[in-house]
C-alpha cells in the first residue's frame, strides 16, 4: 500500500514538474481573475493594438477624411479591448466542449454587435458634424464595465469547467 501511495505521489510530482506554470500559479496565489485580465491584455496587445496603429493608414487608403482619423483611432482603442474581454468570457464558457468554435460564435457575436455599431457610429457622427463624443463615452463606459466584470465572469466559467 505504501508503494502504491509513493507511486501516485511520484506521478503527480512528475506531472506538476511538466506543467510548472500551473504550479507557479498555485504557489504564487495569483487570483484567477487577474490571470484572465493579463491574458486578455496580452491578446489585445497582439491583435487589437496593431489594428489601432494601422487604422489611420487604412482609413486614408479608403478615403476617410483626415479630420475623422482621431475619432476612428480612439473608437478602435476603446472598442477592441471590449471585444477581447467578451471573447475571453466566451472562450472560458466553451472550454473543453465539442464544437466549441461554432458555439463560441453563437455566444459572442450578439455581444459584439453593439460594440461594433457604436464604434462605427462614432466615426459616422463625426463625419456628420456631430462630434461622435457621445459614442466614444459609451465605448469608454463599456470598456470600464468589461474590465471590471469580464475577468471575474471568465474566472467563474473556468472554475466551473474545471469541476
Amino acid at each position: 500500500m505504501i508503494a502504491a501511495l509513493r507511486c501516485v505521489i511520484q506521478r503527480d510530482l512528475l506531472l506538476a514538474a511538466r506543467r510548472s506554470s500551473d504550479v507557479m500559479t498555485v504557489l504564487g496565489a495569483t487570483p484567477l481573475g487577474l490571470i484572465v485580465a493579463a491574458k486578455v491584455f496580452a491578446h489585445w496587445f497582439v491583435t487589437g493594438l496593431p489594428l489601432v496603429l494601422i487604422s489611420p493608414v487604412l482609413a486614408l487608403q479608403f478615403d476617410l477624411p483626415q479630420e475623422l482619423l482621431g475619432v476612428l483611432v480612439v473608437s478602435l482603442a476603446l472598442g477592441t479591448p471590449v471585444l477581447s474581454f467578451i471573447g475571453a468570457i466566451g472562450a472560458a464558457l466553451t472550454l473543453g466542449l465539442r464544437g466549441a468554435g461554432a458555439l463560441l460564435a453563437l455566444l459572442v457575436l450578439p455581444l459584439y454587435v453593439p460594440v461594433l455599431i457604436i464604434g462605427a457610429g462614432a466615426a459616422e457622427a463625426a463625419a456628420a458634424g456631430l462630434g461622435g463624443s457621445a459614442q466614444l463615452l459609451i465605448l469608454g463606459a463599456m470598456l470600464i464595465v468589461a474590465a471590471a466584470f469580464a475577468p471575474w465572469a471568465a474566472a467563474a466559467a473556468l472554475r466551473i469547467s474545471v469541476e
